[in-house]
């Protein structure tokens, strides 16, 4: 065992120096340094407990999670979120808690993976599959973010309308927003910390927004408590409980975790390094998701207390939640429409530019791009903002056909989660990768059970989508042929986990 640990770390260690011309998440000097004092060890082997705790190191490696937790706070997360409490009041509560709890498992494997390779999933991917499964994988982490893109976008010019009086249409919303990734590039420019400082601003007004409507409205404490703690559930709410699942595990920031976590400088010939990393990035993942379901239970409980068993429950989403709580309300100390305008556009914006960051790493991961990134961040907004500028200008006047177009992106989001969830379960469940921090059989049994769960949640939305949708044979005939084809490497990738035993060896500069 401490031969084979010396030579992953070694393996490791020798491709972030040799193959410079490989992409990386980040270069050695845009790294955080978090202490120096081992910085040129040549210690391998190291069975040393890790450093006390220190709040001063703690403060250094915050960011990463806070960044992947506004995955958790985009627009659509905030629509299942009001849709929830709208048509199932406080009841869904305990689902979002526990699907919290899920999220943050996975995400923590996926700051592991990182922390103990040195580089992230899509990188890995590109070397553990054969070259026509990672381009399959990249595809679909390339459609997975453009789904949630075009509704992060789209959340984001409807927020822009709102805080507008009306005045800046929809496409003209989609217009200013594809402009953060200017922002985004401008912020990059001056050092991780100003990008994480820009992105904890915005969670801060989402929280303040959220929590201003909370305090307006003014939800039962007893029936959020109960719900919360009570697990419940009903034939006629199974619908919204399944959104609130789907909504959690968001495919691309899979991806993104791994990356961000590279963003501080930590020494992997350490075990006692690799384990205090691995032990911060815990403790601030599980803060920021705190402060995520904490954000959504304030959204979820307003629209609980406000139209809960109401007439109009079943027609509230982001186009029209702003007006039907502030004709509720009326004018309060807070103008209630303007705040949710407030919270939506954070939200909006957030979640686009780190959508920016994660197409960077998914491009680069996969196709071993070594552009400039403000090229990758060009095309990677250009995916999103071409097809969301055509859904504002042909949904613009709809509302009912803006549902159903987020209802169809919703399920092309969801069909995505297989391909990184299983991926990341076989890489860190690898001796070859992971060595000695590769994860325990309890763990992996738990981390498969959970992934199950989570596919066949998300199969459960394909199926229901696909039966209100086929009104043909023909179209039945062509559906079912493409479902064929996805559960067939669904079950190629799952196979492959299992029987596969030896990491593909290193590629080289040729082979690449």
């Amino acid at each position: 065992m401490a031969s084979q640990e010396r030579e992953v770390q070694e393996r490791l260690l020798s491709e972030s120096e040799d193959q410079e011309v490989e992409e990386r998440a980040y270069e050695s000097d845009e790294k955080i340094i978090i202490s120096i004092s081992d910085e040129d060890s040549d210690t391998v082997e190291d069975d040393a407990p890790p450093p006390p705790f220190s709040w001063r190191k703690l403060w250094r490696f915050t960011g990463p999670g806070f960044l992947m937790s506004i995955a958790f706070l985009d627009p659509g997360n905030l629509e299942g979120d009001l849709q929830s409490g709208a048509i199932a009041g406080y009841s869904l509560l305990w689902i979002l808690l526990w699907a919290t709890v899920m999220g943050l498992l996975i995400q923590l494997l996926s700051a592991r993976l990182g922390v103990v390779t040195g580089r992230h999933l899509a990188e890995l991917c590109r070397e553990e599959y054969p070259r026509w499964a990672g381009i399959v994988l990249w595809l679909m982490a390339e459609l997975a973010l453009i789904g949630a893109d075009i509704q992060e976008v789209i959340g984001s010019a409807i927020a822009i309308r709102i805080l507008s009086g009306g005045v800046i249409p929809l496409w003209s919303g989609v217009v200013i927003t594809a402009l953060d990734c200017f922002v985004f590039l401008f912020l990059e420019n001056y050092g991780v910390r100003k990008l994480e400082a820009f992105f904890a601003l915005l969670i801060a007004t989402m929280a303040i927004s959220f929590a201003i409507m909370f305090g307006e409205t003014k939800p039962s404490g007893k029936e959020l408590l109960i719900g919360t703690l009570v697990p419940k559930l009903s034939s006629n709410t199974i619908k919204q409980a399944v959104g609130v699942v789907g909504c959690v595990i968001m495919p691309h920031n899979v991806f993104l975790h791994s990356a961000l976590v590279q963003s501080r400088k930590v020494n992997v010939k350490r075990r006692s390094r690799v384990r205090e990393a691995m032990r911060y990035y815990s403790l601030e993942s599980a803060a920021a998701l705190a402060v995520s379901f904490i954000i959504n239970v304030f959204v979820t409980t307003v629209f609980a207390k406000s139209f809960y068993g109401t007439k109009i429950a079943a027609s509230i989403g982001l186009e029209n939640a702003g007006q039907v709580l502030q004709e509720k309300y009326g004018t309060t100390l807070f103008p209630i429409l303007y705040i949710w305008g407030l919270g939506l556009l954070a939200s909006g914006q957030s979640s686009t530019i780190t959508g920016t960051y994660a197409g960077q790493f998914i491009m680069g991961g996969f196709l071993n791009l070594r552009v400039k990134k403000w090229v990758r961040a060009l095309i990677t907004r250009s995916f999103a903002v071409v097809p969301a500028i055509i859904v504002a200008l042909s949904f613009d006047s709809s509302e009912s056909a803006m549902d159903a177009l987020n209802e169809s992106l919703n399920v092309l989001q969801s069909v995505q989660v297989p391909f990184a969830l299983i991926p990341l379960i076989t890489l860190v469940s690898k001796d070859e990768v992971m060595g000695f921090f590769k994860i325990s059989l309890s763990l992996k049994t738990v981390t498969w059970i959970i992934a199950a769960f989570l596919i066949a949640i998300n199969g459960y939305l394909l199926v229901d989508y696909f039966a209100s949708e086929i009104k043909s044979l023909l179209y039945g005939s062509i559906v079912c042929s493409i479902l064929a084809i996805y559960v067939a490497f669904v079950v190629y990738l799952m196979v492959r986990s299992s029987l596969r035993p030896v990491f593909c060896k290193v590629s080289t500069n040729s082979t690449h």
